[in-house]
C-alpha cells in the first residue's frame, strides 16, 4: 500500500511539475527534442532521429493498469504498419528499472523500449496521465495526443496513425 501512494504521488508530482508545460503542447507543433536511450542504459537517440516516420510516443509505467492493456494494441500496430514508417517508442517513467523490467517479462514489447533518466521528455510533452502517447507526423509534428488507454478506442487510435502513414493530415 505504502509503494502505491508512493507511485500515486510520484504521478501527482510529475503532472504537477509539467502542467505549464501541457497546455504548451498542442496537436499541429513540433515534437520537443528529447533524447532517450534503450531501458537501462547505453547512448541515446533524439526524437528528431525518426524525422520522416510517424511515430507512436507511449509514456508508460510498470504500475498502470491501462499500460498493460494498451501493449497488445501496439505490438499488433508495430507487427501490422512498421514496414509503412511507422515508429513505436515506449518510454519507460519508472524510477527503478527493474519494475518495468518484470513488466516487460509478463508483456513483451515487440517495438523500442527507452527510458528518459534526467526527466526532460516527459516534462516536455506535458505527460500528465498514464499512458500518455502522442502521434507525430513524418515532418515531426504532433498531430494527435491521448491521454490514459481504453481498448474501446484502440481502433479509432489506428484510423489515426493509419491516416498519418497514407500522408493525410487527418
Amino acid at each position: 500500500m505504502t509503494q502505491l501512494i508512493f507511485r500515486l504521488t510520484g504521478l501527482a508530482a510529475l503532472a504537477a511539475s509539467s502542467f505549464v508545460h501541457a497546455a504548451d503542447i498542442k496537436p499541429g507543433q513540433p515534437a520537443p527534442h528529447c533524447t532517450l536511450a534503450p531501458l537501462g542504459g547505453g547512448s541515446g537517440k533524439d526524437l528528431q532521429h525518426y524525422k520522416g516516420k510517424v511515430v507512436y510516443v507511449d509514456f508508460w509505467a510498470s504500475w498502470c493498469g491501462p499500460c498493460a492493456q494498451s501493449f497488445p494494441f501496439m505490438n499488433a500496430m508495430h507487427q501490422d504498419l512498421k514496414a509503412k514508417g511507422l515508429e513505436i517508442v515506449g518510454v519507460n517513467l519508472d524510477e527503478n528499472v527493474e519494475d518495468a523490467k518484470a513488466f516487460l517479462a509478463r508483456i513483451p514489447a515487440k517495438f523500442p523500449i527507452v527510458a528518459d533518466a534526467s526527466g526532460q521528455c516527459p516534462q516536455a510533452f506535458g505527460v500528465k496521465a498514464m499512458p500518455s502517447s502522442y502521434l507525430i507526423d513524418r515532418e515531426g509534428k504532433i498531430r494527435y495526443i491521448h491521454l490514459g488507454f481504453k481498448p474501446g478506442e484502440a481502433e479509432a487510435f489506428r484510423k489515426q496513425v493509419e491516416s498519418l502513414l497514407s500522408g493525410s493530415p487527418g
